[in-house]
Order: structure tokens, then sequence, then C-alpha cells
């Protein structure tokens, strides 16, 4: 099974505050990968939310099995936020110590081009 839910209300305080939709729990199972599923899942939900609120934001784990990951985003056009890694979508500050898992992320953005 693939999923895909666009979060318009973010658990990550960044973005509920700014009003920016999250894209959440975006998953292909492995043997319908590369297949342009996601593609067409990432495609479709990009549409609903650059339409609806001008952006729309990820976060994105930070060890190797979100690799793809990662990359599959900067190709899209996604750019960090800004505001450094988050643990449980809270701040992550220098010198503290967070346990490497799923709720270690960086968040992402990806505005409405803007025609020149």
């Amino acid at each position: 099974m693939s999923s895909l839910h666009l979060l318009l209300k973010s658990y990550y305080p960044y973005f509920l505050e700014n009003g920016i939709p999250e894209v959440n729990d975006f998953n292909v199972i492995p043997k319908l990968r590369k297949k342009g599923i996601g593609s067409a899942l990432m495609d479709a939900i990009e549409e609903i939310a650059i339409k609806d609120f001008g952006i729309v934001g990820i976060g994105v784990g930070l060890y190797d099995s979100y690799g793809s990951a990662q990359r599959i985003y900067a190709k899209r056009g996604y750019i960090p936020d800004g505001r450094g890694i988050m643990y449980k979508e809270q701040p992550v500050s220098p010198g503290s110590q967070v346990l490497v898992d799923d709720d270690l992320n960086l968040y992402y953005t990806k505005q409405k081009q803007s025609k020149r």
C-alpha cells in the first residue's frame, strides 16, 4: 500500500504558526517503487497545497534510510526551512544529545514559483 497525507495543521510548530500545510506519512511500498507512483502522488498533493496556500512543507529523517527521500525532495525544489534539525518537532540545541531515530528531522518547504 502507498500512502500520502496533507496535514493542513502540522504538528511542527513553525509550519502550524505560519499556515504551512505538511506532506506527511509519504510511503510507497518497495515493490511499487520506481514506477512513478510516488512522483504522481507528490505532484497531486503539491498542486493542491501550492494552489491553496502558495507553499508546502515536509519533514525528512536524517539517517541513511531517508537518503532517497532527501535527494528526491531536493530535486523537486524543496529547500530547508532554515530552522535547523528538530527532534520531535522541537529545535535541537548545539551540544545537546538526541536519538537518531524517526523523530530526528530536517524540515523543508517548497513555494509557488513566481513567473518571470
